[in-house]
């Protein structure tokens, strides 16, 4: 095999894989190739044209909250202090030596913490270089990370039951590694600072709790594709992600690029997947918003009114949602459509100035490869949106094609997935009405082939493996935003016949 650049790391190593498994039978190799999908052809790419120079491959992928992404990536650190035991700060003469033995030379001073940790520690005396001592008691029983200092403090190496767990040399990137704790046991700690900015600063967080993409990848060995040799998640070179309204990360598709910081969506699936078959680059444009509604928020232009049981409700533009019949409608401040208007309106911001906010790729252009939807909740609230649903997506392809000049595009939805097989009611209408507009149901012939509903009520994970009890947000479990997104990219890649 080719000696890989060393900035692909192993998400080179990835995509090499990927393609090899396009030559034929390769064992093991091949089955990496059934979770990627492939791009529809396009006029704009010429047959002459090397990957290099072949326009940008863009997915749009759009929904209510759990598209957004509210998936864990960990626990949550907190800031450290009560769990830490009189800790005392000793002054060594001289610079770090890091053949000096500390624990065998007597200390120039020594001042106890009153404070350790929090928002306002006790500060260190300086001087020379400072080791804390002390112990270290967890009130519940797990698998931990720490993460010591702020800024300059953050030079130290940790040690925890004397086992170390935190390394990070001036100039080096940090190296964590876990270590599992018992509940209520008190074990030593020392952290040994590299330079003169030392404090109590210091952060911890729990790496198994059920559901978390930690625990999931680094605890439980699924996805091993995020990470790197050392337990870092990785951030891909060749697909760039881009979020509007909301989840609104602009970087290399990595963690974070949910809710927050600390969030997953299905962009992070979705985007190795198709990260993974294309040569050319990606951009996952993501535009999306919670509690909205097909039938109201993201209504799509076009629609028309429609009267029942003594009602009309609104079309493209209306306002407020519904109305007597008979009667004069009095607005609200929001109509039929505006997030629809608010989040593609966002999208195409986006693309109209592609080489401004993609520098790394100008002059390369772009085209669109695909859409991805997942939403749906919001349409469950009544009989009468959840009855529309259907009729409401069939025009959302429609017209997202139309408005992105993709008329080819293939279009992937994902089904609602909330309480798994067990779901009744307006849920169950609002999943049947996802599932119809698949193309191979043959109920619209003008999408098979080029429609494809993914079913994710296999992926739903319930509170007592989850980060929350919170089923409206799938638990924010991570293993179910990670098999979301990756079966829309399995359902991109049947729609292209592979």
């Amino acid at each position: 095999m080719a000696e890989l650049p060393a900035k692909q790391g192993a998400m080179g190593m990835m995509r090499v894989m990927g393609k090899m498994g396009k030559m034929g039978k390769m064992g093991k190799m091949r089955r990496w190739r059934v979770l990627i999908p492939v791009i529809v052809t396009s006029s704009l790419c010429g047959a002459g044209l090397g990957a290099a120079e072949k326009p940008v491959k863009v997915y749009i992928l759009s929904g209510q909250s759990n598209m957004v992404g509210i998936g864990q990536v960990t626990g949550g650190g907190s800031r450290w202090g009560s769990e830490f035991i009189d800790p005392v700060v000793s002054v060594y003469e001289g610079a770090y030596d890091p053949g000096a033995d500390y624990d065998a030379m007597k200390p120039a001073k020594t001042l106890k913490l009153e404070s350790f940790g929090g928002v306002t520690p006790t500060p260190y005396p300086g001087g020379g270089t400072q080791v804390t001592r002390g112990f270290l008691q967890v009130k519940a029983a797990g698998v931990y990370e720490f993460r010591p200092g702020f800024g300059d403090s953050t030079h130290n190496i940790m040690e925890v039951d004397g086992t170390e767990v935190y390394r990070k040399e001036p100039g080096k990137e940090a190296v964590h590694n876990h270590l599992k704790l018992a509940a209520g046991k008190k074990v030593p700690f020392k952290i040994t600072y590299l330079t003169d900015g030392a404090n109590g600063l210091g952060w911890i967080a729990r790496m198994d709790i059920p559901g978390t993409l930690a625990t999931v990848v680094k605890q439980e060995g699924k996805f091993p594709y995020l990470v790197d040799a050392r337990g870092n998640w990785v951030a891909r070179d060749d697909v760039w992600y881009k979020g509007v309204v909301t989840a609104g990360a602009d970087k290399w598709l990595s963690v974070g690029c949910g809710a927050g910081a600390n969030n997953i969506g299905p962009e992070l699936g979705f985007g190795h997947v198709v990260g993974n078959h294309h040569d050319e680059p990606v951009l996952v444009l993501k535009a999306s918003q919670g509690n909205r509604s097909l039938a109201w928020d993201f209504l799509p232009p076009g629609s028309e009114r429609f009267e029942h049981e003594g009602k009309i409700y609104a079309g493209y533009k209306d306002s407020p949602a519904s109305w007597d019949k008979g009667t004069k409608p009095e607005p609200i401040n929001w109509y039929a459509g505006k997030q629809y208007d608010d989040c593609f309106g966002a999208a195409h911001e986006v693309l109209d100035n592609f080489d401004g906010n993609f520098p790394h790729w100008k002059g390369r252009g772009y085209e669109i490869a695909g859409f991805a939807w997942w939403q749906g909740h919001k349409d469950t609230g009544s009989e009468v949106t959840a009855g529309r649903y259907e009729q409401n997506l069939v025009h959302l392809i429609k017209t997202l094609r139309k408005e992105f000049k993709a008329p080819g595009a293939p279009f992937v939805v994902a089904t609602i997935g909330f309480g798994g097989w067990e779901m009744e009611g307006n849920t169950l209408a609002v999943a049947n009405a996802q599932l119809a507009v698949s193309g191979e149901k043959g109920k619209y012939p003008e999408l098979k082939g080029n429609v494809k509903t993914v079913e994710t009520r296999d992926f739903w994970r319930d509170a007592e493996v989850s980060p929350k009890n919170q089923g409206f947000h799938y638990n924010q479990n991570a293993e179910t935003y990670m098999l979301v997104g990756e079966a829309m990219g399995k359902g991109m890649l049947e729609l292209l016949g592979e």
